[in-house]
């Protein structure tokens, strides 16, 4: 499509939707502001660049053999950089522990802001922020099943030092980039067969949180997050960190509670949670992934539930108080469009949510007028939100539509190919 084409149709799709009251550049106005974290652990298989060659664990399977994985800080570095230069906006790259781009040889509880001086430098080059997380799984020290809740001490210990050294350097990202750092404890501890004592690892876990959380860090450059699962390969039976777990801890310490997509039953949405949560929280911290009978880390696409989670995002208002993070890794397929179809994928479903007539719907529910309430949320199913899309993405420099296969696969050519 051509610049007058995609510039007419925009135009054409802003009258229609103005009839409903929606100021459409206002809300490209708002949606610019929004920042998705980007998960760079999709770039290379969840491997890091410490100890490689470890044994993924803690129930993490990544499945496919798809040429050009990143086996460097740089390459990864450069495959995040071709990404975004596909998406509109500016925002986050999400690092996990392992990736620390350093030549010194460092264990995870001795981990320090200067192994990641290079993804801060390069992340002030690119103006993203950066997110961080402890990796408190694929390590000698996780394979029994158990970190910050294990019985013993000194590998409690262990965990426990590497997710302070861990809030540290989020707290590091933030004050350098001058964007809020978000660090997010996940932890696979739990049985793989029922229990006798429940209450115990909890307890333990408690106890070590407490620790990990016990200095306090400003708040303008690291927040703290928790993450909860239902249950994991190995993990079938009982999962220390359950939901119920780290709802009570994040409510009670005033920490972000994580809802990713694929850590609950089948049968649950995290959409049909973000508004009891944000009654008794300060914050949400978002996982968007696309589960497949199982947490199975599925690239996001379009669907129901994404949509709906951009609805309850914008119908109440929780944009501010919400943080959006990607966290899938597919490697069937080139990893740098998974990246790319994903995220855009998820601020297309913010979209479609503020171009929706969100006043009237609620006051013709606050009326019982049902019928106008289902008529006009199926009538705008088929409003032109792709043309304001398109213009979004033209606005911002990004390619139109599946233009952008094109240079994905031109990348692949030159680069990716030529790795191994």
């Amino acid at each position: 499509m051509t610049k007058p084409d995609i510039e007419r149709n925009y135009e054409e799709a802003k009258k229609l939707y103005a009839k409903h009251g929606i100021d459409v550049d206002k809300a490209l106005e708002k949606l610019a502001q929004i920042k998705i974290s980007m998960h760079c652990w999709q770039g290379d298989d969840v491997r890091g660049f410490l100890n490689r060659g470890q044994e993924l664990t803690g129930g993490i399977s990544v499945t496919g053999n798809y040429p050009g994985a990143a086996r460097t800080p740089q390459e990864l570095r450069s495959d995040l950089e071709k990404a975004f230069s596909l998406i509109p906006g500016k925002h986050k790259v999400n690092l996990h522990a392992i990736y620390a781009d350093t030549d010194e040889r460092v264990e995870l509880d001795e981990l320090e802001p200067k192994h990641f001086q290079n993804w801060v430098d390069w992340a002030k080059e690119q103006g993203l922020g950066l997110d961080f997380n402890p990796t408190c799984f694929s390590h000698e020290k996780s394979k029994d099943g158990f970190t910050l809740s294990h019985p013993d001490p000194e590998i409690r210990r262990f965990w426990i030092d590497h997710c302070k050294a861990s809030r540290k350097i989020g707290a590091y990202f933030g004050e350098q980039l001058g964007q809020t750092c978000v660090t997010n404890v996940w932890i696979p501890d739990g049985f793989k067969d029922t229990p006798v004592d429940r209450m115990a690892p909890r307890q333990r876990l408690k106890d070590a949180l407490d620790e990990v959380f016990a200095e306090p860090l400003n708040p303008q450059f690291n927040l703290d997050a928790v993450e909860s699962k239902l249950f994991g390969l190995g993990s079938e039976a009982y999962v220390v960190g359950s939901h119920e777990f780290y709802m009570g801890y994040g409510i009670q310490n005033d920490k972000l509670i994580c809802l990713d997509a694929g850590h609950f039953h089948p049968t649950e949405v995290i959409s049909n949670k973000l508004s009891s949560l944000a009654l008794f929280t300060s914050g949400i911290l978002l996982h968007v992934s696309r589960p497949m009978r199982w947490d199975s880390d599925h690239v996001v696409v379009l669907d129901d539930e994404l949509i709906d989670i951009g609805r309850e995002l914008v119908r109440h208002n929780l944009l501010g108080k919400t943080h959006i993070g990607l966290d899938f890794f597919d490697a069937s397929i080139n990893r740098v469009a998974a990246w790319v179809i994903g995220t855009r994928n998820t601020i297309k479903a913010l979209l479609r949510a503020m171009l929706e007539p969100v006043e009237a719907l609620k006051q013709a529910e606050l009326e019982g007028d049902y019928t106008t309430r289902l008529a006009l949320t199926e009538e705008f199913k088929t409003y032109p939100f792709g043309a304001v899309w398109d213009y979004y993405c033209e606005k911002h420099g990004v390619p139109v539509r599946e233009e952008w296969i094109a240079e994905v696969k031109q990348y692949e050519r030159e680069v990716l190919t030529k790795r191994g």
